[in-house]
């Protein structure tokens, strides 16, 4: 595909109000990810960034967090972790409880997910409140991983997540 600098991606990006629950305004993906070439467009401006630092791991937050994780990593020639939701791996675990914008949650990855010392990509789809990709962060530090960076579709500037990242080098393709 052609790069096209003028694709707007945000305007494939839906807002359902009022759900999960009410006050909150809901960014829909799924009319960006069903449109292929938005898809791919979406995936190569995720990675972008990120060619040539050495990333050997990208993780993907649980669960529109995989959609994006699994295209970057593939971009990137690296591995892909999953961070799921607490009680969902199999294996042995390093896990963290957190806050959201709208309840509590708990994340976890394998405790052997990637080699010490691996450069680590953290990717998910929206950056909110923070408290998800922070806990994601100590988990994957925990584990023994180099996150150099972490890297968001969407931002929600007026929740302040980014404040809760400030160790890390936080990017974001679209700000709300």
């Amino acid at each position: 595909m052609t790069r096209t600098a003028a694709m707007d991606l945000k305007s494939l990006i839906k807002d359902v109000p009022d759900w999960p629950q009410k006050g909150v305004v809901f960014k829909d993906i799924t009319p960006l990810l069903s449109d292929a070439k938005a898809f791919e467009e979406t995936i190569d401006r995720l990675a972008e960034p990120w060619k040539g630092k050495g990333v050997d791991i990208v993780a993907g937050i649980e669960s529109r967090g995989f959609l994006l994780a699994a295209g970057v990593a593939l971009k990137l020639g690296a591995g892909l972790v999953p961070v799921r939701k607490s009680g969902k791996l199999p294996r042995a675990v390093v896990g963290e409880s957190y806050s959201l914008e709208y309840g509590t949650a708990a994340i976890e990855a394998h405790q052997d997910a990637f080699p010490k010392g691996s450069k680590v990509l953290l990717i998910d789809d929206v950056l909110a409140t923070g408290g998800t990709a922070k806990a994601a962060v100590s988990i994957l530090e925990r584990i023994g991983g180099q996150v150099v960076g972490t890297m968001f579709l969407i931002e929600l500037g007026f929740l302040k997540g980014r404040e809760k990242l400030r160790d890390c080098d936080c990017r974001a393709l679209i700000a709300y």
